[in-house]
């Protein structure tokens, strides 16, 4: 049942980072070639990420309270609502303003599936079955990689009429995964007890465990005032993970400014993607040898050396080069973030830590979606690296100046 489990979890993170590929990474690739400019894509990934923000904490708390659906049945729902969106890529032509509410609501709803995710690996755990998050994620790194570096050359010759297919394709295989983990994690919580499938056969520890459950329930708010520290630590990463979002979303722009092409972006995204996955392979590992606390200064400076070198680099080779540190940068910090946040959090508190976390990467992203437009519409892709290392230096620099007071005064 483990290798079911762990096998499940993986093809989960698979189909999600493909389909963020498709969704996301390529999305300017689409907009562009449908006459929008710069400045209306970043509008739009702004507002995608903006509907994402109001919707975290909403689903997180409904994840955590709903005990019928929980997290695999809540992502099953927003999964299928986002087969249904994808139609619109297929029926809006051109720069319209329905195509963008097309976008806005794939990514949005895409964006919040994140914590959901990153926070299905303890629960499933609940039925006694260790999961690997380093692992499962490393698989979707793989996935992505492969991916990416494959359908650049596939847009290249076919035209960006393939990009709604494939997030059809890969939305089905998404949903198909969640159906094929939820059910196999039922019949290994049923396995535990009688008459129950939520808890294990002893009624004192049932008790115990819906008793911690109603101790510990507190709303957003509440958990923000109980985690101060923790709040400052997500101030930082707005500032850390503006890096991030621009080469995530604004890719294509920064490698045609040094003379490349969409397979060029689709094959340097893919190396970015494969240098994470010895990291996240081997990070339970590195836990055993050093601090999450440790690994998060480490991958903040990773981050930042990382977009200083894309900000210099005059060829495409150089931006290979950059993506080396993504081995120190994010394939540290955002296993590193998953753990230490469980590490620092009670159970009742825990999916609402990852939405917290995951909400000021979506913020970072609002952000950088609007500035980065606008900067490259104005003054270029090299404004754009210039204006981001700054921001990601500015939050680790914060980042590691507070971690070490998190979790230990609240």
């Amino acid at each position: 049942m483990e290798k079911i489990l762990n096998s499940g979890y993986g093809a989960i993170f698979g189909t999600y980072w493909i389909l963020y590929a498709v969704i996301s990474s390529f999305a300017s690739v689409f907009m562009l070639a449908r006459g929008y400019s710069n400045s209306q894509i970043g509008i739009t990934l702004a507002l995608a990420n903006v509907l994402a923000v109001i919707l975290q904490p909403l689903i997180a708390d409904f994840a955590d309270r709903s005990k019928r659906l929980g997290v695999i049945g809540t992502t099953e729902i927003m999964t299928a609502a986002m087969l249904i969106f994808t139609v619109g890529m297929f029926t809006f032509k051109g720069g319209t303003v329905a195509l963008c509410v097309v976008f806005v609501l794939l990514i949005g709803f895409h964006t919040v599936l994140q914590p959901l995710f990153n926070s299905m690996a303890f629960s499933l755990e609940e039925c006694g079955v260790a999961i690997n998050f380093g692992i499962s994620r490393a698989v979707g790194s793989l996935a992505y990689s492969i991916f990416v570096a494959a359908f650049g050359t596939v847009v290249e010759l076919y035209g960006v009429d393939v990009m709604p297919v494939a997030s059809e394709v890969t939305g089905l295989l998404l949903l198909a995964s969640l159906a094929f983990t939820g059910h196999y994690f039922r019949k290994a919580k049923a396995g535990q007890g009688s008459g129950s499938s939520d808890f294990p056969n002893d009624k004192k520890a049932q008790a115990d465990y819906e008793s911690e459950g109603e101790d510990e329930e507190i709303n957003l708010m509440q958990f923000i005032k109980r985690n101060r520290m923790f709040f400052i630590l997500n101030l930082g990463i707005i500032g850390l993970y503006f890096s991030n979002a621009v080469l995530n979303f604004y890719m294509a722009q920064i490698v045609d400014g040094i003379g490349g092409t969409t397979e060029d972006m689709g094959r340097i995204l893919g190396v970015m993607a494969f240098l994470e996955i010895p990291t996240m392979v081997f990070f339970k590992q590195l836990m055993n040898r050093f601090s999450c606390r440790t690994l998060l200064k480490v991958a903040s400076i990773g981050f930042t050396v990382k977009i200083a070198l894309c900000w210099v680099a005059s060829s495409v080779i150089m931006l290979y080069i950059a993506q080396l540190f993504q081995l120190i940068g994010f394939a540290l910090f955002l296993p590193g973030m998953v753990y230490f946040t469980n590490e620092i959090m009670s159970r009742g508190e825990a999916v609402k830590g990852q939405a917290l976390y995951t909400t000021m990467i979506t913020l970072t992203t609002v952000f950088s979606s609007l500035a980065g437009g606008w900067i490259l519409d104005a003054s270029g892709p090299k404004t754009l690296t210039f204006t981001a290392t700054l921001a990601t230096a500015a939050g680790a620099a914060l980042i590691i100046a507070v971690i070490d007071k998190v979790g230990k005064s609240r």
